[in-house]
């Protein structure tokens, strides 16, 4: 028997009143999906169980089967799996965005939570020279895809009340952002990484070419490496990842997958469909399963783009 999982991430959405109070997926022409459809036999199923927050890590932990009240610890635990970053046992990973956020004497607005979809290149120096001046023994950045990064600190120091930047896209975030600048350990860290960010060339040419410049870092999704059982132990049979982003290869690591890597997978609606429907049936040719991850969905539906 062979399985294939295949997640448009996000897809789902929620109603829009100029869709008529549609989702996009209720508008959109899906002639292969309605035809896939007839032929087979549908359920519903929850993925996100109940007292969790509605998130990728959540839901597709539990699509592979792993109950997030049993091992879920944080999402950048998974994206550091990913990125092959050991986590000590007094160490705790932080997700760590780029982000455009517009500032003034009483207010902080996120404006953007991926800093413009910031591109890995540009983002790596960013991470680079923050690293080069804030990190130490207790801090160390880590540059991953575009404004996804990681923050791994020493457990003596505090975690903030942190929240999903995606999920305040235009919002008031003063409260929040506050709460960091407030922390002894927290404030002058993110104070210094503006101030670097403010004045490195990558952030000017992106001004000058009418893009957003990555202004701020904001720290959330901690947690410490999860222990999971392989899949390949739970239910005898091997697999494979085909994901753009770290999240779910980390998932992948943690439970025993191969991942693959193809070439033009960027985790966005410019991704290489094609290539990631032809490493998924070439996987399929020697293994039993294969997870198939498409991000693009799940951007699109956070910046608000239809």
């Amino acid at each position: 028997m062979k399985y294939l999982i295949l997640v448009g991430d996000g897809m789902g959405d929620h109603p829009i009143p100029k869709l008529d109070n549609k989702t996009p997926l209720e508008a959109a022409s899906t002639p292969a999906m309605d035809d896939l459809c007839k032929r087979s036999t549908l359920f519903e199923v929850a993925t996100v169980p109940e007292g969790f927050h509605p998130g990728s890590d959540i839901a597709n932990m539990s699509l592979l089967g792993y109950d997030p009240a049993n091992y879920y610890t944080g999402r950048a635990p998974l994206e550091a799996a990913s990125m092959g970053i050991e986590l000590a046992a007094d160490e705790t990973a932080f997700r760590c965005n780029l982000v455009t956020l517009e500032q003034d004497k009483a207010h902080t607005r996120m404006i953007d939570f991926s800093a413009g979809h910031i591109s890995s290149a540009e983002a790596a120096e960013l991470i680079s020279a923050i690293q080069q001046q804030c990190g130490s023994e207790r801090v160390r950045f880590c540059s991953g895809i575009s404004y996804r990064h990681l923050l791994v600190v020493n457990d003596a120091i505090s975690a903030p009340d942190a929240v999903p930047p995606h999920d305040y896209i235009g919002k008031d975030v003063s409260d929040y952002f506050q709460a960091y600048l407030d922390s002894p350990d927290w404030g002058p860290l993110l104070q210094k990484a503006q101030q670097i960010l403010a004045d490195h060339p990558v952030n000017r040419k992106r001004v000058a070419q009418g893009k957003l410049p990555a202004t701020s870092i904001w720290p959330w999704g901690s947690g410490k490496m999860p222990a999971m059982p392989s899949l390949s132990t739970r239910f005898n049979i091997s697999g494979t990842m085909i994901s753009a982003v770290d999240l779910l290869n980390g998932l992948g690591v943690c439970v025993g997958l191969d991942i693959a890597k193809v070439e033009g997978a960027t985790g966005y609606i410019d991704t290489n469909y094609e290539g990631k429907a032809a490493a998924a049936l070439e996987a399929l040719e020697r293994q039993d399963f294969v997870f198939v991850h498409l991000e693009a969905p799940d951007e699109a539906g956070h910046q608000g783009r239809l």
